[in-house]
């Protein structure tokens, strides 16, 4: 099977302080060793290091390299998907955020998800699966 990635859940696997650091290293474990697989948008990337070199958010953030450096690596995984917000998707978001009257605090998810599922795609790890409810067909997956 294979998952998309939500940056909470990037974010709890790769930074030490977060809460659910250990958890989520477990799931990701124990996917990888049921021979399961992994998608990736290329949004995920940039909100991921925004989100760990942010010094309000971790007493000890990364610096921008190393960041930089995480993501790249996530990127090129051979176990990772590279997936892109095709036509298909984009119509799924305006679907959904039209349908469901969100705002915009919920762009940003909404768009990540139908680009996963438009690419057939219907599970996503996260951390946040109440960002994802209102939407169907997305199957959240918690640490």
């Amino acid at each position: 099977m294979k998952y998309g990635i939500d940056t909470g859940f990037l974010v709890a696997i790769e930074v030490v302080e977060h809460p659910l650091h250990a958890p989520a290293q477990a799931k990701v474990a124990a996917l990888v060793s049921g021979g399961d697989e992994f998608a990736l948008a290329p949004q995920v990337l940039a909100e991921f290091i925004h989100v760990v070199t942010d010094p309000r958010r971790f007493t000890q953030p990364l610096n921008m390299a190393a960041a930089r450096d995480l993501a790249q690596k996530w990127w090129t995984a051979k176990e990772v998907t590279q997936m892109f917000p095709v036509d298909a998707a984009v119509e799924l978001f305006f679907s959904w955020h039209r349908k469901h009257g969100l705002g915009r605090k919920r762009l940003l998810d909404t768009l990540l998800a139908a680009t996963y599922q438009s690419g057939g795609i219907n599970y996503l790890l996260t951390t946040n699966p109440n960002d994802f409810a209102v939407l169907g067909g997305v199957q959240c997956v918690s640490p």
